[in-house]
């Protein structure tokens, strides 16, 4: 069968994700035929400024080299621009007279700079800020001549102004309005820019309207509305972009501001998409990058015949790096009637924040200086969080994120390159740095693979993220408003939860045949998540799937880094007796174990246990009536517990009876992630229950209830639930909170970052002010547990799943 002819015009980083992104799904359906205008392969037009100041070379932001092409069987044609496109007849011509034939076109011919229509417009030494071929021309002007002038004080000015003051010219940025980067900034945070930058040598003519270009052939001048004129050797307009559509409007091809294609990227001509900032979907042009890249992964699906994707728009936000200065915004960050304000102002550290908030949702914000928190303030915005938990202290930061002691070490910008990023995978920072400059990536993912930093327990995807954010600057791809699950699907884990629950779907198989998954048996990042998904919605009828959990799981112990388990009984609430002790050292002697310690859950762990000793090891601690800790997974680990008022003269009430009570009803139950809790039998808190993901504070009249707390790197003290009265109280409160969580949050996403996503307000709402649903979740965790608490020590040492801990033996022919 013979291949499709795909023929792309545009060999920028729009059309050529494109590709990568079909290269995902098929390889073999199309022969495929890339035309660029400019002499070169796909490079980052983001980087060009980094090359106008001398920081970088072309071949240094090169995306996709010319052996890219050769592997992927792509024809490339550079320096030979499409000039007609005949749609009935389905071909197209070059400017060299070259004519292809096409079954699908891509258009993704990108933006024009705009040339201010004034009278000099025309002169030599008048030129955009887009290409390498402005950049070179920039280049040259800086070698011979000595003043330039920038019209227009958005990013590309002030970037191509700080580039040509490097090269030594003497530059003044020309701007129509009285405010820096307008969309991008609002005046306070403008005005602290502008100041910065006129300490590095940079001047300024503001409310200025340009009427006229002076010179012979070549600009010496401008002359502005007022009379006042200017003397200059180099004129460069960055005062914004337009879509370049003039191909596509005279081929017929429906167009407005931009080439207007529907959520599937089609234009009004069915074989022809279209992605990039030459679009218009639904009304919006796109000049950053993220939306590109959403674009392009929808395309792609249209282009490899799958057509489940659709592109709904964009949520954008902005994280730059001017001149060296970090800036973020996001959303509506101009405030108007009924708008609130948050400002946090330190202009002595050049630290500047505004949060936008209406109805405790935050509305838009803008940052100056400090734009660590950027990522988690455009989370909180994008879905809707109600921060009125948190909101007395959210401009201080994302207020789980913690220094544990470490002072600004823990900030993204104070790091050095050895720093850990990834404890799981060991990636340090300057891996991720060097990855992400050297491979050209963009998004969360691209990182995840190629440095597997984020890819196990994610507890490090924030930091991943700002470093890739501080990286890459405005063509950091965020977190999509709509992430899909994995790479398997097109589906978000909400949405996956959904249709388990809706569908009554009970397998692996009846869930991928439902929602069309594009591999049969899954990978190693949804095969987990489906099997927690299934046994936490269907624990009387699903069979859980060893093969789909981590070896850790699959082996019930914690695998070390040489090779050896560790081993965990369960102490319920941290309580033990002599008998206990004399049993954890005789199977200590028998094993040869070569070290105990006592962990900070109150238990001990014994280190160093070959992984075919393990279920001799369990049959003795199980004949000695210990159960597993479940140290190892994905489960609920320990209740920590004090003393209590049975010995302390401070307790208030029966912390320890308590602790122990709580550990028996959720013992076994898997979960998203870890699940600690605690009770502290007084406001002293020395079981530390507000750093847990359920912890109870015994007080005299009663028992407080926090959620949502965990410790480590990013420490966050939990939530105030409310205040009961009663032991009875306290389990139902519990087992309903946990149930919630557990049929909720995503897999592998802890109580802490789930709290702040859907919010402190939506949990009290059914746990506070719905009784008969908490009663529900309660129910349901007990008919849970029902299924849950069969020891997997006891079970393996009787020999269940006996091939996981049998050597291979391998005989000599």
């Amino acid at each position: 069968m013979s291949k499709e002819k795909l023929v792309v015009i545009g060999n920028g980083m729009a059309g050529i994700r494109t590709l990568e992104e079909l290269f995902k799904l098929t390889t073999e359906q199309y022969e495929i035929t890339v035309i660029g205008a400019e002499p070169h392969p796909n490079y980052n037009r983001i980087m060009l400024s980094p090359v106008l100041a001398g920081e970088k070379q072309l071949e240094d932001i090169i995306l996709n080299d010319r052996d890219w092409y050769e592997e992927n069987g792509i024809n490339l044609l550079t320096g030979d621009p499409v000039v007609k496109i005949d749609r009935a007849r389905q071909q197209l011509t070059t400017e060299k007279d070259e004519v292809l034939e096409y079954d699908r076109l891509l258009l993704a011919t990108g933006s024009n700079p705009f040339i201010i229509p004034v009278p000099g417009h025309d002169k030599e030494g008048v030129i955009g800020f887009r290409d390498i071929a402005d950049v070179e021309t920039m280049l040259a002007a800086a070698s011979n001549y000595k003043k330039a002038v920038v019209i227009g004080g958005g990013l590309l000015g002030l970037e191509a102004a700080n580039g040509l003051i490097k090269k030594g010219m003497d530059v003044t940025v020309v701007h129509l309005l009285d405010t820096l980067m307008e969309r991008q900034l609002d005046k306070p945070a403008a005005n602290l820019l502008k100041a910065t930058l006129e300490e590095q040598g940079m001047k300024f003519m503001m409310e200025a309207q340009t009427a006229e270009i002076l010179g012979d052939e070549r600009v010496n001048g401008i002359r502005f509305a007022d009379g006042s004129e200017i003397e200059t050797d180099l004129v460069v307009m960055a005062v914004g972009i337009r879509p370049n559509i003039a191909l596509a409007q005279e081929s017929g091809i429906h167009c407005e501001n931009g080439i207007v294609v529907n959520d599937t990227m089609q234009s009004y001509d069915p074989k022809i998409y279209s992605v990039g900032e030459c679009v218009q979907h639904r009304n919006i042009c796109y000049g950053l990058v993220a939306p590109l890249w959403e674009q392009a992964k929808v395309a792609a699906n249209h282009l490899a015949n799958i057509g489940i994707g659709r592109y709904e728009g964009s949520v954008t936000s902005t994280k730059l790096k001017v001149t060296g200065i970090d800036l973020f915004s996001a959303g509506e960050f101009h405030e108007q009637e009924g708008d609130e304000t948050l400002v946090l102002r330190d202009p002595a550290m050049g630290v500047y924040k505004k949060l936008v908030v209406r109805d405790n949702q935050i509305k838009g914000a803008v940052m100056y200086g400090d734009t660590l928190d950027g990522t988690w303030y455009f989370q909180l915005l994008r879905d809707g969080t109600d921060i009125s938990a948190f909101r007395n202290t959210i401009l201080f930061g994302q207020h789980d994120l913690g220094d544990a002691g470490h002072g600004d070490e823990t900030r993204i910008a104070a790091l050095s390159n050895d720093a850990e990023i990834c404890g799981c995978n060991g990636v340090c920072k300057g891996d991720i740095v060097d990855s992400i400059v050297k491979k050209g990536l963009f998004t969360l993912d691209d990182v995840r693979a190629h440095t597997k930093a984020s890819s196990s327990c994610g507890s490090c995807t924030g930091l991943v993220e700002s470093i890739l954010a501080s990286t890459v600057g405005e063509g950091y791809s965020a977190t999509p408003s709509k992430k899909p699950m994995c790479g398997c699907t097109e589906h978000s884990h909400d949405e996956v939860i959904g249709a388990i629950r809706q569908q009554k779907l009970k397998s692996m198989d009846a869930v991928r045949d439902f929602l069309e998954w594009k591999t049969p048996d899954g990978c190693a990042a949804c095969r987990p998540a489906l099997n927690y998904y299934l046994l936490a919605n269907w624990p009387e009828e699903y069979q859980d799937d060893a093969q789909s959990r981590f070896i850790n799981e699959r082996a019930h112990g914690n695998i070390q880094k040489d090779g050896t388990y560790s081993v965990v009984p369960r102490m319920f609430g941290g309580l033990c007796t002599a008998n206990d002790l004399r049993a954890i050292a005789d199977v200590s002697d028998k094993y040869n174990v070569p070290e105990m310690k006592v962990t900070g859950g109150q238990r001990i762990d014994l280190f160093g246990i070959k992984k075919e000793d393990l279920p001799a090891m369990w049959k003795d601690l199980s004949e000695a009536g210990f159960v597993s800790g479940h140290a190892y997974g994905k489960a609920m680990r320990t209740v920590k517990t004090c003393a209590g008022k049975t010995w302390c003269r401070f307790g208030t009430q029966n912390s320890t009876g308590l602790g122990v009570k709580l550990e028996e009803l959720t013992w076994g139950s898997w979960m998203p992630h870890k699940f600690k809790l605690a009770v502290s039998g007084c406001p002293r808190n020395c079981a530390e229950a507000t750093i847990k993901d359920f912890g109870v504070v015994c007080v005299d009249s009663g028992y407080e209830l926090h959620i949502g707390g965990n410790g480590g790197i990013k420490v966050r003290v939990t939530d105030l639930l409310c205040k009961v009265d009663t032991e009875e109280e306290v389990l139902e409160y519990c087992g309903a909170f946990i149930q919630k969580y557990r049929e909720e949050a995503h897999y592998l996403e802890r109580t802490a970052p789930w709290v702040e996503r859907v919010g402190l307000q939506t949990i009290k709402d059914v746990l506070l002010d719905d009784a008969e649903m908490r009663k529900s979740l309660y129910d349901r965790f007990k008919l849970s547990q029902q299924y849950a608490q069969i020891d997997p020590w006891k079970a393996r040492a009787e020999g269940e799943q006996g091939h996981e801990f049998k050597n291979i033996q391998i005989s000599a022919a």
